[in-house]
């Protein structure tokens, strides 16, 4: 495999499958198949996953919910998400612990450098959930800062769509794909992969993100193979 230890970002809309709200147990399956194929190489998985799919803290502040309030109920969502994960993980024998930036023993042991480290090299797959324990900064933030923490080889978003495009390719179909792409194009197209705090993060750490589409089955393989699926963003 081209990476040792990777930091993957899910996305919490993702779990929800085609239903419009939860947790769907196929794509948890599908997840868990795909992260058990790549374990079992020995490429150590680092995960940070969204919360969308249960609570949006921006969405419940537009709704009345004080922002702070909504944003810590969203980093209680990527911590459901986290366990379910976990839990599709082990039915599918995979060692994986979750560890949480906010502390709730007995659900989750209160993350770590060090912790998530140890447990990395133990052939664990560590779900980190709670985002940064912070309001205010997103999953992409916690998933950028993670990465950096644990020092990965490479930050993984997988998504829905295939790659970074000129355009929304869902909104445009003239859009055009990019194999490759360097953090500074980024900036000077405008181009939105991840928010801003978590780009910059990325960028200054010299940490690599690979944007690719998670939902069709053998792509994280792949990926992780070094084959040119989706678009790798270079420092």
């Amino acid at each position: 495999m081209k990476y040792n230890r990777i930091l993957l970002k899910l996305s919490g809309e993702s779990l929800q499958g085609s239903q419009k709200y939860g947790l769907a147990p196929d794509k948890l399956q599908s997840y868990a198949e795909q992260i058990k194929a790549v374990a079992q190489t020995g490429v150590q998985i680092g995960i940070v996953i969204g919360g969308g799919n249960i609570f949006r803290g921006m969405t419940g502040a537009k709704k009345g919910f004080d922002r702070v309030k909504g944003d810590q109920m969203g980093m209680l969502a990527t911590i459901i998400n986290s366990l379910a994960l976990q839990s599709a993980l082990e039915d599918n024998g995979v060692k994986a612990k979750v560890l949480t930036s906010i502390r709730m023993e007995p659900i989750g042991e209160y993350y770590s450098k060090a912790r998530a480290i140890e447990y990395l090299e133990a052939g664990y797959v560590v779900i980190i959930g709670g985002g940064t324990s912070n309001p205010f900064f997103t999953t992409d933030s916690a998933s950028a800062l993670r990465g950096i923490e644990i020092e990965a080889d490479v930050l993984l978003k997988g998504t829905r769509v295939d790659g970074v495009y000129t355009a929304d390719p869902e909104k445009d179909p003239t859009a055009v794909k990019f194999d490759e792409i360097t953090f500074d194009e980024v900036y000077a197209r405008h181009l939105k992969i991840m928010d801003l705090t978590a780009f910059t993060l990325c960028q200054e750490n010299k940490l690599g993100i690979i944007v690719f589409d998670m939902d069709t089955e053998g792509n994280l393989e792949k990926v992780l193979a070094g084959q040119p699926i989706g678009t790798l963003v270079k420092p």
